[in-house]
């Protein structure tokens, strides 16, 4: 598995040329992020959304790069408890590209 480029936070204060205190954290979020798989990388934007409270999936996706629609899905399967997510894997049986097999056609 390769490793992900790390996103640079694209927020207001990341942006300025004054440093902040929130800095470090913003590039440690996406290193973090930069390890994790898909369904990770949901989960936790989502719990961090819901930390930052009202503006907080805005927020998240300018420190992340995260789509805000992956951001809200994540939210709803850990409303949800994350029932129906499989354990040991990252998809669902059936997700993912169809095998090179089945594409041919005779």
């Amino acid at each position: 598995m390769s490793e992900q480029e790390i996103h640079e936070c694209e927020c207001a204060l990341c942006q300025d040329e004054a440093a902040h205190p929130e800095q470090e954290l913003h590039h440690q979020m996406n290193l973090l992020i930069s390890r994790m798989d898909e369904q990770q990388r949901r989960w936790y934007a989502a719990v961090e959304a819901k930390r930052y409270g009202h503006g907080g999936i805005k927020l998240v996706v300018q420190i992340t790069g995260l789509d805000e629609k992956t951001i809200r899905r994540g939210m709803r399967e850990l409303d949800e408890q994350l029932a129906g997510r499989p354990q040991e894997r990252v998809r669902l049986p059936g997700g993912g590209r169809r095998r090179t097999e089945k594409k041919a056609r005779p």
